[in-house]
C-alpha cells in the first residue's frame, strides 16, 4: 500500500519505520529539516513537501501538533495545494494527531467532501509504545473504514478500540488523558507525603501497586527511582510524555468540558496544575516530573 506519512517527530518517524517494516510503501515528510534528514538516514523514503509525499497515495496518515494544522493541511493554505487534492481517488486519510472533538469532525468532512475517506485515530503509549510498535488507537469513523485501517494500525500498535463516528476517537483520548493526569497527581501526592511520613519509596510501591491504589501512573510511570526502572524518574525525567503535551491535551479536556457543561473539578484542577508546570522546566520534562513541583511547594 502506498502510504504517506506526515509529521515525523518522536512519534512519527517510529511510527513511519514499523509501516515500512512492515512491507508498505511509505513516503514521510515533516516541516522540520532535522526530522527529514532523521527519517532520511533511517531508510525512510522522504519528499520535499507534504503534498510531493501525498500525491497518489493511497493512505495518508498525519501525526501534527494541531488541529488547524491538520485542517490547514488538508485544504492547503497561503495558495498552496492541499492533501485531499493530490491524494488518490477514494484515499483514506487517518488522522493520528491529538485534536479537539469539533476539529476532528471537520477534517472528516472535509475529506468526505472531496471524496475521500476518513478516521481519527490519536494514540496512546509514548515514545517507547511508537519504537516497539504498541500503541493503542482509539479510532472514530465508520466501521468499514476501521476495518480498512485495522492491518496499518496493528503494524503500529498493539491495541485499537473502535469507539463509533466521526470525532469519537478524539473523545476517547481526552477522556483518558483527563484521566491520566489526576491519576499521576494523585500518586505523586501520595509519594511525597509517604517521604513525610518515613515510608520507603519500595514499600509504599510493594503496598500500592497490589492493592486498590494500583494504576498505569504507579505501575509503569512511578514518579520515583528505583520501583519501576524503566519509568522515566530513572533517567532525571526525560519524557516519555512531556509535560508541554499533557497540558495541551488537558486545554483539550477543558474546551470539552465547557462545551458539556460536565462538573468536572478534578480534571480542571490537574489542567491548573499542569498549566503552571508546563510554563516552567516541567515543559521538556516526562510529566511525572510534577513530584518534583509537589515537594518544593510542601511545607
Amino acid at each position: 500500500m502506498k502510504i504517506a506519512f506526515l509529521g515525523l517527530g518522536h512519534m512519527g518517524l517510529p511510527m513511519a519505520k514499523n509501516l515500512a517494516a512492515a512491507g508498505h510503501e511509505v513516503t514521510g515528510f515533516d516541516v522540520m529539516p532535522a526530522a527529514v534528514a532523521a527519517a532520511h538516514d533511517g531508510g525512510l523514503t522522504t519528499a520535499e513537501s507534504g503534498t510531493d509525499a501525498a500525491t497518489g497515495a493511497d493512505v495518508v496518515i498525519t501525526m501534527f501538533q494541531t488541529g488547524a494544522q491538520v485542517l490547514d493541511a488538508y485544504r492547503g493554505s497561503d495558495g498552496t495545494a492541499g492533501l485531499l487534492g493530490v491524494a488518490a481517488s477514494g484515499a483514506l486519510f487517518i488522522d493520528c494527531s491529538t485534536i479537539a472533538v469539533d476539529e476532528a469532525r471537520a477534517a472528516h468532512a472535509l475529506a468526505e467532501a472531496a471524496g475521500h475517506r476518513s478516521l481519527d485515530a490519536p494514540v496512546s503509549g509514548g515514545v517507547v509504545g511508537a519504537e516497539n510498535a504498541t500503541l493503542a488507537f482509539m479510532v472514530g469513523g465508520t466501521d468499514e473504514d476501521f476495518e480498512a485501517a485495522r492491518p496499518l494500525l496493528e503494524a503500529m500498535g498493539r491495541r485499537a478500540v473502535h469507539c463509533g463516528g466521526a470525532g469519537l476517537g478524539q473523545a476517547a483520548k481526552v477522556c483518558n488523558n483527563m484521566i491520566l493526569a489526576v491519576s499521576q497527581i494523585a500518586v505523586a501526592e501520595a509519594f511525597v507525603l509517604g517521604e513525610r511520613l518515613g515510608l520507603s519509596h519500595q514499600a509504599l510501591f510493594d503496598v500500592a501497586s497490589n492493592a486498590s491504589g494500583q494504576c498505569w501512573a504507579l505501575t509503569t510511570n512511578c514518579p520515583v527511582p528505583g520501583p519501576v526502572p524503566t519509568s522515566p524518574a530513572n533517567r532525571d525525567y526525560q519524557p516519555g510524555f512531556a509535560g508541554a503535551l499533557m497540558n495541551k491535551d488537558l486545554g483539550l479536556a477543558e474546551h470539552a468540558i465547557s462545551a458539556t457543561g460536565v462538573e468536572a473539578r478534578m480534571g480542571m484542577l490537574a489542567r491548573e496544575i499542569y498549566a503552571q508546570y508546563a510554563a516552567g522546566d516541567g515543559a521538556g520534562q516526562d510529566f511525572s516530573g510534577i513530584i518534583n513541583t509537589i515537594r518544593a511547594e510542601s511545607a
